[in-house]
This record gives structure tokens, sequence and C-alpha cells, in this order.
């Protein structure tokens, strides 16, 4: 029997691991495939949710952490948090020695691992590439789709894109996003089956919310970082005013989240808003319930993109950072005025938009994604198809 191929995947933050979940549990269980996993960068800090705890909960094994986040949260600590991922990582990839690296969407540090999987001859594979975002982002992803040789989007839409990038469209994959079969498995549940307060704990108000609550992630937006205390600022005001049960989830690690978490301390300790809690991080499920169960989200998270979208939670998206991204009818976009936000989020919770779509994927990514990577010919070698 030949040797199992060596998937490894990198993992640097905490939304990333919701994002493959369950690709990676399919690849583990695939017999022809053997998963290795790399944990890096803000997913081993615990002010950032520490992402490790939930992944050694569902049973994976991790062969390899890398700490390379440098403090300061600003331009240059992320390009100096890139540069020694690519360090570290072209290290662990020497001694793993995997048949392909994964790399996962956009996150600004990710070009760390194409880099290093790419310089070293090792066939890259890119999940989620091909969409349109803004942030610092919507370069990083397609950079990372430039460097890799095998694409796995997650729509119609970004696999044209791809193609149009010159990518050779035998190489790319319309697997659907395998945050969206995690989607799927909540999409019948009812109500919450845990208790958020005594399950994560947080730091905030505890209240009832049989009533109705809603959910708020809002992270900074790195092209216009400095304004990142302002902004959320904003956000909570209104929140306050509404005094409407909230959870409310800590930002990435991204240049502008010392502000944006500056903003959200400050604001606690001044006006103690009692109908809002906390949270750094949440199991991956336990968040999709939250989310399914609440009146609507609001902030700039790609989850009320993805997910939501397929749920058909209503969301008010605040700002730039998912600027055109293919996005269903649950969602309103507002500028960053205290006035719209509020009108929206008024106008969420009265009138629901709770039209499911499937434009990121049906529920069976992860599968897909698996034989794929079990049956393709692996490659580090391309040229441009124009």
């Amino acid at each position: 029997m030949a040797d199992k191929r060596k998937i490894c995947a990198v993992i640097t933050a905490r939304p990333s691991y919701s994002r493959v979940k369950t690709a990676l549990l399919a690849i583990k269980n695939h017999p022809e495939l053997e998963l290795q996993l790399v944990i890096a960068g803000s997913a081993l800090l615990d002010r950032y949710g520490n992402a490790i705890n939930f992944i050694e909960k569902d049973g994976f094994t991790i062969n390899e952490k890398v700490f390379m986040v440098l403090e300061g949260e600003n331009k240059t600590a992320m390009a100096k948090t890139t540069g020694l991922g690519v360090m570290e990582l072209a290290n662990v990839f020497y001694n793993l020695q995997p048949d392909a690296v994964l790399t996962i969407a956009d996150r600004f540090e990710t070009i760390a691992t194409s880099i290093a999987a790419a310089y070293q001859n090792i066939p890259l594979i890119h999940l989620q590439g091909g969409e349109v975002t803004g942030n610092i982002d919507e370069k990083v992803r397609h950079a990372n789709t430039k460097l890799a040789d095998i694409h796995l989007v997650t729509s119609e839409d970004a696999r044209a894109r791809v193609i149009k990038m010159g990518e050779d469209e035998e190489y790319v994959f319309n697997t659907g996003c395998p945050s969206i079969d995690l989607a799927a498995a909540v999409e019948e549940s009812k109500s919450l089956d845990f208790n958020p307060f005594e399950k994560y704990g947080g730091v905030g108000g505890t209240f009832p919310i049989e009533e109705g609550y809603l959910v708020v992630m809002q992270h900074p937006v790195t092209t216009e970082y400095d304004k990142a205390k302002e902004d959320v600022l904003k956000t909570l005001k209104i929140v306050d005013e509404l005094k409407i049960p909230t959870f409310w989830f800590w930002p990435n690690v991204d240049a502008g989240a010392d502000g944006t978490s500056n903003g959200i301390r400050s604001y606690r300790e001044k006006h103690n808003p009692q109908h809002i809690r906390f949270f750094k991080n949440m199991e991956p499920m336990d968040f999709l319930k939250l989310l399914k169960q609440s009146k609507c989200l609001i902030g700039n998270s790609s989850v009320g993109i993805r997910e939501c979208s397929y749920l058909g939670v209503p969301v008010v998206n605040i700002g730039t950072r998912q600027n055109r991204r293919l996005r269903g009818k649950n969602i309103i976009d507002v500028g960053y005025d205290e006035t719209e936000i509020k009108k929206a989020i008024q106008s969420q919770i009265k009138n629901p938009k709770n039209e499911k779509t499937t434009i990121y994927g049906d529920g069976k990514s992860g599968k897909r994604i698996a034989e794929i990577l079990a049956t393709i010919e692996l490659r580090f070698h391309k040229t441009i198809t124009y």
C-alpha cells in the first residue's frame, strides 16, 4: 500500500479554524490522506480566545506550534509578524516534509504560509481564493492565489475570478466553504442547548435572553486602523442606547486591534452597560448556535457574509471591511454613522430578511475537499495561462 499523502494545514487565527474544521476532519478520516496540523499566530494567544483549546478538544493532534505574533497591533507589527512567520514556518515544513500545504483565506499573516511553502517547492493549496473584500485582506488573498497551485474556492463567482487571474481551470475547484458545513449542522436548532454565561464566562452583565438578543463582532479595518477606537465607540453607543441583551466578541489581531480593544474597555469602565456581555471566543458550533437564535448580527465580520447568509440571520454590516463581497439579502450595509446604524438595527429586528442562500456552499464541502486532495496530481510549478 502506498504511503498516505501528507496534507499540512496551517491555522493562524481564531476564525480560520471554523473556516476549515470539516475539511480537517475529512482529511483526517480519509484512508489515503494524513493530516499534519500546525497552529500559529493569534490562534495560540489567550487574549484572542486561544483557539488551540477547542482544536484539541475536537480530537485533533497538533504537530507544531508557531509563536510569531509581535506586540503592537499596528502596520509595522503586522509586517514583522508575517516575516517571522515565514522564518518559523519554513523550518516547520522542512521538518514535517508534507506533500502539500493548505493555507486559508486572506488574513494578513497567511501569506507567510504561502511563501514558506512555495519557496520550498511544496505544492500549495489555497482555500477561499478569488473573493473580493476590503482591508489588507484583498491584497493578501490574491497574492496567496498567485503563489498557490491548487485552488479550493467557495463560489462560482470566485472560481471565475481565479481563472481570470491566469490560473489553470483544471486546478480551480468550487468546493463551497467548509464553514457552511457547520452552519448546516445547526440549521434546524430551535434554541440554545448551552448557557453562554456558565460555559464561557465573559465580562459584563448577566441577563435573560429568552426574549431575544443581539450579537456584535466588529474588527478594525487595517487600511483605516487609526479610526478603530472611534468606529467601535459609535457602535457601542448605539447598542447601549437600544438596551437589548447583547453578546459582544473581541476583535481579531490586526492593525488597529488595540484601538478597538481600548474603546471597548474604556466604554465598559465608564458606562458599565449591564445588558452587554463581552467574550473572547466560543467553540465554532456554539457560536453558530448563538448566531442562529439571535435577532441580528452587527459589525463587520465575514461570518455575516457567509454563515449568516446560509442561516438567514439578519446582519447590519458596518463600514468597508467587507467591501464588494458576494452577499445574500440578509444584509443591510451602513457607514460609520450612528443614526444610520441604529436605524438599520431597528429595521432588521422589525423586518428580518430570513432568506437562506447557498452562495457559499451546500454543507458538503469538507468531504469534497478531502477527495480532491487525495486524487489530484500534485505539482509545484505553473505558468500563467495567457
